[in-house]
């Protein structure tokens, strides 16, 4: 599967995930957020250990998986896990 980065993520996490087989490309929130592309899911990491992130962010990926690729945005914290579904544009259905 190919995971984009954010640019603030760090070499260790981009590492792991590397060493997994994953392939990774860089700046989703340029891609996804500010130019509005289609995506399979954006998994966010907040207040995750370094040493924890890519075994989190692998975890989702897993366990989520149905949910990103229908474009969910799964939210990783200490303790707990939030998954909000995309929710398709009532424009894009008006057009057709």
């Amino acid at each position: 599967m190919k995971i984009f980065l954010d640019t603030c993520i760090s070499p260790r996490t981009r590492d792991e995930l590397l060493a997994a087989g994953h392939k990774l490309d860089k700046d989703f929130g340029e891609l996804a957020i500010a130019l509005g592309r289609k995506h399979a899911g954006i998994v966010r990491l907040v207040d995750i250990p370094v040493r924890k992130q890519a075994l989190k962010c692998m975890r989702a990926v897993g366990h989520y998986g149905y949910e990103l690729l229908k474009g969910a945005i799964v939210t990783v914290e200490p303790g707990r896990v939030r998954v909000r579904p995309h929710l398709p544009d009532p424009l894009d259905a008006a057009e057709r």
